[in-house]
């Protein structure tokens, strides 16, 4: 079917196509359209789409009726309710951390940090971010990928340690060890109260990382156009309650959908900066990039990707540059750490590991061997995943929406990679509930992944502390994966039945799409050809020179 005739699926009540109606979401040049000036039979209603809306709806009278006022409160609006509802998730999550930073004062009258009788895994409220403090010496002024310290001192796996994560992950760690320090000195003088300084990091650390998550879901009803209650997935969501302080991971999520947002309002340069902001932060970021690559190739928007491209790779070199010339062996660690670094144990090399006995693809190694052939292997796998959705993305009937090839690419990484922390998750919420708009799938499977998060603490407790074998956690890890392979399912069948998707169907090409939203094909694949039949003229009227072949036009 030619691109022309194979337009945005409309609504079945429309009068006419959606570009053409008050209100529409179609973005024009330079036009932006957010929910707050959408008609109210522009938006759509989770009550009248999700049954587990619409049960939960009649605790508070039923789904919307069909006279019902919408969008007349002089304050409240779906984005203010999903912030209200992000705040008291979040607010949860930081009480669950809580106990992980509680004192008790030694027979020297000195506060400690209480994680007596493990606490960390029993209350299960580990957060990387208490520890790290003192291991990475920021609680002494130690300045990130400058300053260094030894690692099992005096031994035969002696190493020379530095900051360990990204560029701006360590500046913003660094950054809340200062504000921690300037807290503490003023509360010396009696004007403020003061704590143990771990917890007062921790604290300061976590309003940013709320701050993060609440951008999040800022951009993701933005980004949502016509169903902006879908944010309020991402804002009450089980795995921000577990995990939004258990690293710094929202901070990239921020930066991840703001670059999503920026793209969607046809600002590709604004878009690329955030990605590369969100890149030098955590990697998955970048991998926004791909997808955008793909679906511009077909459209023909190939301009327009690559003042993002460029715009994230200045940006991303202009943070990383003076660090890494500066304190180059410091700026390495985070690429040594990671290249070093053995099967985690969540990841799908453990699991075969831990059930099978498998040694694993590089055997036993020493510490700080790197294990050569499951970096190639874990390579390799996610280019082979990456080039297959290259190819969805190029033959599918009806282009991809962005939300979908970038959901399916993240996916891809984490399912092959040899690392998948638990806060990883997290970079999979969003882009789930912009590519997968359908409650219960996506509740069940982020329920079940913020679980996995109890086995794991009572396996780290160890069994000779009342603690839960190794097959239990892994047992958990094997469901969450097959459970997200299944939400890749989800999404493939829609982007090839795209007449099912929620977002295509009620008249929406693609909200994230930015100059890609509408836009016609001017590349695409197949991968097949159907067999057509044969047009042969009446014997009365071919020629003496006809060979048989079909007529000009038949193929």
């Amino acid at each position: 079917m030619p691109a022309s005739a194979d337009q945005a699926v409309r609504h079945p009540e429309s009068a006419g196509p959606v570009s053409d109606r008050p209100g529409s979401d179609r973005l024009g040049p330079g036009r932006r359209v957010d929910t707050a000036t959408l008609p109210p039979e522009e938006r759509i209603a989770p009550t009248h789409t999700e049954g587990l809306a619409r049960t939960a709806s009649r605790m508070f009278g039923g789904p919307l009726g069909r006279h019902a006022v919408v969008g007349r409160h002089w304050f409240w609006s779906p984005l203010r309710v999903g912030l209200l509802l992000a705040a008291l998730a979040l607010t949860l999550g930081w009480g669950l951390k809580a106990p992980c930073i509680q004192q008790y004062v030694d027979e020297q009258g000195v506060a400690q940090l209480d994680w007596s009788g493990n606490r960390q895994y029993v209350a299960m409220c580990y957060s990387d971010i208490v520890p790290l403090y003192t291991a990475e010496h920021l609680d002494v002024g130690a300045f990130p990928y400058r300053d260094s310290w030894v690692e099992d001192e005096g031994t035969d796996h002696e190493q020379v340690r530095y900051m360990e994560y990204p560029v701006v992950t360590g500046m913003f760690q660094w950054l809340n060890a200062e504000l921690t320090r300037g807290w503490l000195g003023i509360a010396e003088t009696g004007l403020v109260p003061t704590a143990l300084p771990v917890a007062v990091y921790f604290t300061i650390t976590s309003l940013w990382l709320a701050a993060g998550w609440l951008v999040t879901v800022w951009a993701v009803t933005l980004l949502a156009r016509r169903r902006p209650w879908d944010a309020a997935l991402v804002a009450i969501s089980p795995l921000v309650v577990v995990h939004a302080f258990t690293n710094f991971d929202t901070i990239a999520t921020a930066f991840a959908t703001a670059g999503m947002l920026a793209w969607a309002r046809r600002r590709p340069v604004l878009a690329g900066v955030l990605i590369g902001l969100g890149a030098a932060a955590k990697l998955y970021p970048l991998f926004l990039l791909g997808p955008l690559l793909i679906l511009c190739l077909r459209a023909g928007r190939l301009k327009s990707w690559l003042r993002a491209a460029i715009a994230a790779v200045a940006v991303w070199v202009a943070v990383n540059l003076p660090i890494a010339l500066a304190y180059p062996a410091g700026w390495r660690e985070f690429y040594r750490l990671n290249s070093e670094r053995v099967a985690d144990p969540d990841s799908i090399y453990n699991v075969i590991s831990g059930f099978t006995g498998w040694a694993g693809f590089d055997g036993a190694l020493e510490p700080g061997q790197t294990p050569v052939v499951l970096n190639t292997v874990t390579v390799v796998l996610f280019l082979l995943g990456c080039a297959g959705i290259a190819v969805v993305g190029l033959t599918a009937a009806r282009r991809p929406r962005v939300a979908q090839l970038a959901f399916l690419v993240v996916a891809l990484f984490l399912l092959t990679n040899k690392v998948w922390s638990p806060q990883y998750s997290l970079w999979l919420v969003p882009l789930a509930v912009l590519a997968l708009p359908r409650w219960r799938p996506l509740l069940a499977w982020m329920a079940l992944d913020a679980l996995v998060w109890v086995p794991r603490m009572f396996f780290y407790l160890g069994e000779e502390n009342k603690g839960l074998p190794i097959e239990w956690f892994l047992g958990t890890v094997v469901l969450r994966d097959l459970v997200v392979v299944a939400l890749c399912v989800l999404v493939l069948r829609d982007v090839y039945r795209p007449a099912g998707d929620p977002v295509r169907s009620s008249g929406t090409d693609d909200p994230a799409g930015g100059v890609l939203d509408g836009a016609s094909d001017v590349v695409r694949w197949k991968l097949t050809r159907r067999a057509e039949p044969r047009i042969t003229e009446p014997a009365s009227t071919a020629g003496s020179d006809s060979t048989g072949s079909p007529p000009s036009g038949v193929r």
